[in-house]
């Protein structure tokens, strides 16, 4: 009966996603990217085709999910191993909100207008936007903030101290490899920044997964941990 090839055909599609997912992790199911969005709704509706199109066989509706699976699963590889694919596939951050102004640059390189930006500011607790000193709109849509420092919880202004000069941490380092370009936005260069993580005892930038600058001009490293287990979390 067509009632049961429909019912079996849904448990086929829900399996089938069910183990793409599993291999494609759990960045496809919590914070898309635009490439990690496409993958997704074109497997959706793959799925969905193979469900209720009674007149193509099971393996038209199932080879098309997998084959999408695992081109997303191969360019999440690449994208770990290059910053230039990284850039590509999964996109940058793009600063809204500098120095407590507004960039216009910004905003229309995001398809944002003011009313935009204001309702994302609302929606994170800001109802004024002068205590914003940067915006940011991540990769995957979502905005962080990070607000002036008289501004921030247990506030410096209401225990009458002085704030200390707030600013973002620039990346010198990713995956091991200098980042001449941020670098040079806060005037330092390769040569510096090699010089200040060997003084912190790192010889080779091979063991540096990722190494911070920040407004005070001090680095913060962290070290590639391969071997390390993460602990597991119960629910």
């Amino acid at each position: 009966m067509e009632i049961f090839d429909i019912i079996f055909r849904s448990m086929l599609s829900l399996v089938t996603l069910f183990f793409v997912t599993k291999m494609l992790g759990k960045k496809q199911v919590s914070q898309l990217s635009l490439f990690d969005y496409v993958i997704g709704i074109s497997i959706g509706n793959f799925a969905a085709e193979a469900t209720i199109d009674l007149t193509n066989g099971y393996l038209h509706g199932i080879v098309p999910v997998f084959v999408f699976g695992i081109v997303a699963y191969l360019v999440s590889v690449l994208t770990m191993k290059s910053i230039a694919l990284r850039r590509f596939f999964i996109g940058t951050p793009t600063v809204l909100i500098q120095d407590g102004k507004i960039l216009e640059k910004g905003l229309r390189k995001v398809k944002f207008d003011i009313n935009d930006l204001l309702e994302v500011v609302r929606g994170a607790g800001y109802f004024d936007v002068s205590e914003i000193s940067y915006a940011i709109m991540e990769a995957n849509g979502d905005v962080s903030f990070l607000p002036k420092g008289e501004y921030k919880n247990v506030t410096i202004k209401d225990m009458k101290l002085k704030a200390e000069k707030q600013g973002l941490c620039v990346n010198a380092i990713i995956d091991g490899k200098i980042m001449p370009n941020n670098l040079k936005a806060i005037n330092k260069d390769e040569k510096w920044i090699t010089k200040e993580v060997k003084r912190l005892g790192y010889d080779t930038l091979d063991n540096i997964i990722l190494a911070t600058v920040d407004v005070n001009n001090k680095v913060v490293v962290f070290e590639k941990n391969k071997d390390t287990l993460p602990i597991e979390v119960l629910e």
